[in-house]
């Protein structure tokens, strides 16, 4: 296990990490506290005398709380096979607070397959249901209340799960739907941002209904929909601006860096005298690896003529000048790391890529783009003023 993001790694399939976020360790209590409250109306909907139940109502409550969980978790799941199976990559798998979240690092090319791979998660869970309810009722009568009890528990969650992720609340699953369903009309962007606004539009409602309700659970919900639906309109703005903008656009000139073989006190001076955290290591006019400020800092002042940048320096990743910049960010994204190495053809240094960089030359051409009026433009011949 490690943590990660504000999460905890509980496992991996295919490769893909399985993680766990915090907000699930506050929530999972709360829920049991409210499925155990629910304990005996539940066996009586569930035809089971609840005597006849093994545990006490805490017990079950906290039962029910995982087995939530664990269905969110096969409804993700069903997500990333479907995504894997159709050309599409898949960074992690979350149990959040509110569900789940299957992050892609690249969604199938069509929309009729971004489409499909919206619907297989509800009706994953509404086979579940079906699966569940139908042992359930092979049960009565059997005098296995637990096992019955337990199952219907199940197949109610399940329903519940498949039957409000088909709501058409972007970003939830029938919002997907349906913004896959208008990009071949609108285009990504104009699809996306009809489907933010119908998710915002419920989440809005949603919260309204929780707070009249005096229910918290359905406020929260409401609160990370419209967080949701606003993030991933954003989120597909900038990957139709940054395609269409070159990584030499965008970057940071930087024709030298820290010689590899230099001393830890030639470092130190470039890092100061450019008056940065961090520079390239290169060797032969070519990047190797990053150098920071601090671990050169930590080495003791005796030592940092004899030892080498080489040493402390950390792995580098590049980017070529003329991949778009959407291209480089994702690959910043998936290996975690907040800059890249920009090179030439023959794959000597010209300069650096950061977040800073992206953001500047995106709020930059967003706003050109504006002027320019709706027809989507082609940045890669211009550099930024």
């Amino acid at each position: 296990m490690r943590a990660a993001r504000g999460s905890l790694q509980v496992g991996a399939f295919r490769g893909i990490p399985i993680r766990v976020h915090f907000s699930l360790l506050l929530i999972l209590p709360l829920l049991a506290f409210s499925f155990g409250g629910a304990f005996r109306r539940a066996a009586e909907v569930a035809e089971v005398p609840p005597e006849r139940l093994l545990g006490s109502p805490a017990w079950w409550g906290l039962g029910v709380a995982v087995g939530l969980f664990f269905s969110v978790f096969v409804h993700e799941l069903a997500h990333t096979v479907y995504a894997l199976a159709r050309g599409g990559r898949v960074r992690s798998i979350t149990l959040m607070m509110v569900g789940g979240v299957s992050e892609l690092t690249e969604a199938p090319p069509r929309p009729r397959d971004e489409a499909l791979m919206a619907l297989v998660g509800p009706l994953t869970s509404l086979l579940l249901a079906a699966i569940f309810g139908a042992v359930t009722w092979l049960l009565q009568g059997t005098r296995s209340f637990n096992l019955q009890f337990a199952c219907f528990y199940l197949a109610s969650l399940n329903l519940f799960l498949g039957a409000f992720n088909l709501l058409p609340a972007f970003p939830m699953d029938g919002g997907r739907i349906v913004r896959a369903s208008l990009t071949g009309r609108l285009g990504a962007v104009r699809a996306t941002r009809v489907a933010s606004l119908m998710g915002r539009g419920f989440a809005v409602l949603l919260g309204l209904g929780g707070a009249l309700t005096l229910n918290p659970f359905m406020m929260v919900i409401a609160v990370f929909i419209y967080l949701g639906a606003e993030g991933e309109a954003r989120q597909v703005r900038m990957k139709a601006t940054l395609a269409r903008v070159p990584v030499s656009a965008l970057m940071t000139p930087r024709l030298a860096g820290v010689e590899a073989s230099s001393s830890l006190w030639e470092a130190m001076w470039a890092l100061r005298q450019a008056r940065r955290l961090v520079l390239p290591v290169t060797e032969d006019g070519r990047p190797v690896g990053w150098v920071w400020l601090e671990p050169v800092q930590q080495v003791p002042e005796a030592e940092r003529a004899t030892r080498t940048t080489r040493e402390l320096m950390r792995p580098v990743l590049v980017a070529e000048m003329e991949e778009d910049g959407w291209t480089a960010l994702r690959r910043m994204a998936e290996n975690e790391v907040p800059h890249l190495a920009v090179v030439a053809a023959n794959g000597s240094l010209v300069g650096t890529l950061d977040l800073a960089d992206v953001q500047r030359g995106l709020a930059l051409y967003e706003a050109r783009a504006e002027r320019a009026g709706p027809r989507p433009r082609d940045f890669r011949q211009e550099r930024p003023a």
